[in-house]
């Protein structure tokens, strides 16, 4: 019969005595029970190859995997090597797997590996392939440690900053929990939450969610962390979101102008002083913080910053801060009364390129101000021109915004820019690489080209071919300020030939057909201009402008009062295309030399030149009648068509000597009343041109007038004229009726 043990506690007292020391007293080893036959021995081991440890990522154990995941964690903190190693060996795919385990230690060191791995490009973006936002958002949950939350947090940071990533997080619910960690007691998890916030917020989406989420109180309240790094994220956050008009009016109804303001005014927190002053002038945009601002003495503490601050970033956000505020009219004369010129001409000598340019967006702002263009005429004009040699190019599109506000309407300060070497610096400009600084360099023209000494300067640096690049631009505005200007400076026969010669007429003519309206106007403003005598007239009708014009001026929507001047002043300037459209000329029309009666023209079809009609062989169309008084020292060879051709025959440009002995002091004839078109008669379907020439006689009731001399006779009503007694009849009279070949 075995024996029954008392296992009762003076019994197991009184045994475990027994094995524990010997009759000697001397303390002996314990007897361990062996273990079960099925259960395996426990093996310690001692890794020391990285690539055996990522094999434990998938083993079914939680220790070894926790234990696994913290050696890989110690690894990847010591470099960036490191991290590429443990790519390279497979190990994201299986710690994949693990952010979403039931053992809260094992999904804790798997968070924390990917917090740190996150860093690298390479992970970042595998994990977007693999595609584990969602499961590392799903570790800001409230029920999660907040080791999970710093951590998850600290990925989501590290993947934020490639859009990509920025659109999975915000598309699979990411914001939000990271707006609640901004009240998380555990500064780090603040400071990845609010520095992944900021990463998001430059996409406007997120913006716009930020605010339906009321994102702007727990902002404000990192303001206050003791810890610059925190306060630093939430001011750039808030430089952000303030670009759109709701945040800003959020942020004034939290009180963040007041805690704006009380950084700026604390010497202590000079690090924050940037980016509080880049807030600001984004809150001034709105009118009811700009008056808060105002009240609260703000806009002399940025006229303080700019003129006292030594720090080059400080002083670019005042002067932005100024420029945007300097838009209020009260506020620009609050600022000329503090004499913000001073401060600004003096930025614009800076080293710093931003400074410079927020000091001429300022400038550009003051000149609303009567007395700041006066006092920028002798300080402030010269520097800018400086501005405009500049190797940056926005730097030069800032200082030409500021001259061109400065020199509109301001002959004075024109003058000022043009006796500084500006003209110059502004025609360098117009083959800039930025379309703001070639238009307003097209404006600064366009104002100096309004005074004719200013002109004659700009002229004589060949503007035309300078113009030519902004005429082929792409961008309307662009287009529309060279067109202007190219209406200002060609005033004079010289520079419309200079243009010509250059090549410009052709994309003039073009800008005709743009669908933007101010440019389709500065065209024809330009095209009016450059018809102003009759070569361009002909050049720009032959390029098609006159045709143009003519569809324009049909249109109720296009139509402007240049497109209809420019129309008609092509017409007066070439009488020969005029006579031939319209039948008449009108009294104010003198012809010369040179003007000739092709007869009647369908309407499309183009006048040829008088060239191309001298190449054309004799038909049966009547003879074009051309004007030419001018003596000829070369008497025309005999030639076989003087001995068949008469007046009816032939397409042949008649002129005769005996003009000139008519009248050798007149060279231009002058159409009174409405010369009408000698094709009323009667017309031959057979050409493209009406054929039949007026049988008017030089005798008409009344007085009988002299050759060449031009009288009206009234019959019933009508008006005749009796200029040359008619073409027809003048050849006749004279010494040869035979038409002469040109």
């Amino acid at each position: 019969m075995p024996e029954v043990l008392d296992w009762g506690p003076s019994a197991f007292h009184k045994r475990a005595n027994s094995f524990l020391f010997n009759r000697m007293g001397k303390k002996v080893k314990k007897e361990a029970e062996p273990p079960p036959k099925d259960v395996f021995d426990p093996l310690t081991v001692e890794s020391k190859k990285v690539a055996t440890v990522v094999l434990m990522l998938n083993s079914p154990e939680e220790e070894i995997l926790a234990k696994a995941c913290e050696a890989i964690y110690r690894f990847a903190l010591k470099g960036e090597e490191n991290k590429a190693t443990l790519l390279e060996l497979g190990a994201v795919e299986p710690l994949t797997k693990l952010l979403t385990h039931e053992d809260k230690i094992v999904r804790r060191n798997a968070t924390m590996i990917f917090g740190i791995l996150a860093s690298n490009n390479d992970v970042k973006k595998l994990l977007r392939e693999l595609d584990v936002v969602n499961s590392v958002i799903a570790r800001l949950a409230p029920e999660e440690e907040v080791v999970i939350h710093e951590f998850a947090s600290l990925c989501l940071a590290n993947m934020s900053v490639e859009y990509t990533s920025k659109v999975q997080i915000f598309e699979q619910g990411g914001l939000e929990p990271l707006i609640r960690l901004l009240s998380s007691p555990d500064p780090d998890v603040k400071k990845n939450s609010i520095e992944c916030i900021y990463n998001l917020v430059q996409d406007f989406r997120c913006r716009a969610t930020l605010q339906e989420l009321n994102a702007i109180p727990p902002i404000l309240d990192l303001l206050k962390s003791e810890y610059p790094i925190i306060q630093l994220l939430a001011l750039k956050t808030l430089g952000v979101i303030t670009n759109d008009k709701a945040s800003r009016a959020m942020l004034r109804e939290n009180q963040g102008v007041d805690q704006l303001i009380k950084i700026l005014e604390t010497k202590e927190l000079n690090d924050l002083h940037i980016e509080a002053l880049s807030v600001v002038a984004n809150c001034i945009e709105d009118m009811d913080t700009m008056v808060l601002i105002q009240q609260t003495g703000g806009l002399k503490k940025l006229l303080s910053f700019a003129e006292n601050s030594t720090i080059p970033e400080i002083q670019k956000n005042a002067a932005r801060a100024i420029a945007k505020a300097a838009y209020d009219p009260e506020n620009r004369k609050l600022f000329h009364e503090l004499e913000v010129e001073k401060c600004l001409v003096s930025l614009l000598g800076s080293e710093n390129d931003g400074t410079k340019i927020a000091a001429s967006q300022a400038i550009s702002a003051m000149c609303e101000n009567s007395g700041s263009k006066e006092f920028f005429n002798n300080q402030g004009i010269p520097q800018l021109i400086q501005l405009l040699k500049s190797d940056s190019e926005e730097v030069r599109e800032a200082a030409a915004l500021a001259l061109a506000n400065l020199t509109t309407c301001n002959p004075a300060n024109a003058k000022a820019a043009a006796e500084g070497d500006g003209i110059d610096a502004l025609i360098n400009t117009l083959s800039s690489k930025r379309d703001g600084a070639i238009a307003n360099a097209a404006t600064v023209l366009t104002n100096m080209a309004m005074q004719e000494p200013l002109r004659l300067g700009i002229q004589s640096h060949d503007v035309m071919h300078a113009l030519l690049s902004p005429l082929h631009s792409a961008n309307t505005i662009v287009q529309s300020k060279a067109a202007l200007t190219v209406a200002a400076t060609a005033c004079d026969a010289e520079a419309r030939t200079e243009l010509r010669n250059a090549g410009g007429l052709e994309p003039l003519v073009e800008l005709l057909r743009s669908k933007n309206e101010e440019v389709r106007r500065n065209a024809s403003w330009a095209v009016m201009v450059c018809a102003g005598d009759e070569p361009m007239a002909v050049e720009l009708c032959r390029l098609g402008a006159l045709e143009i014009l003519e569809e324009i001026n049909v249109s109720v929507s296009r139509k402007n009062k240049f497109s209809e001047a420019a129309y008609n002043k092509l017409l007066n300037n070439y009488l020969s295309l005029k006579y031939s459209q319209t039948g008449y000329l009108s009294s104010s029309n003198i012809i010369s030399d040179g003007f000739y009666d092709y007869g009647r023209i369908n309407p499309g079809t183009k006048l040829l030149p008088l060239k191309d009609l001298c190449l054309q062989e004799p038909s049966d169309q009547r003879a074009i009648l051309l004007i030419n008084s001018r003596s000829s020292d070369v008497s025309p060879p005999p030639s076989t068509e003087d001995k068949s051709s008469d007046v009816g025959y032939g397409r042949s440009i008649s002129s005769s000597s005996s003009l000139r002995r008519a009248s050798k002091e007149k060279t231009n004839f002058h159409f009174s009343a409405g010369f009408g078109s000698p094709t009323e008669e009667k017309s031959e379907p057979t050409s493209g041109r009406n054929t039949a020439v007026s049988k008017s006689t030089t005798k008409e009731k009344g007085s009988s007038n002299k050759e060449g001399e031009i009288k009206t006779f009234p019959d019933e009503g009508k008006q005749f004229i009796a200029s040359w007694p008619t073409l027809t009849d003048w050849l006749a009279k004279g010494s040869s009726t035979k038409g002469r070949k040109c």
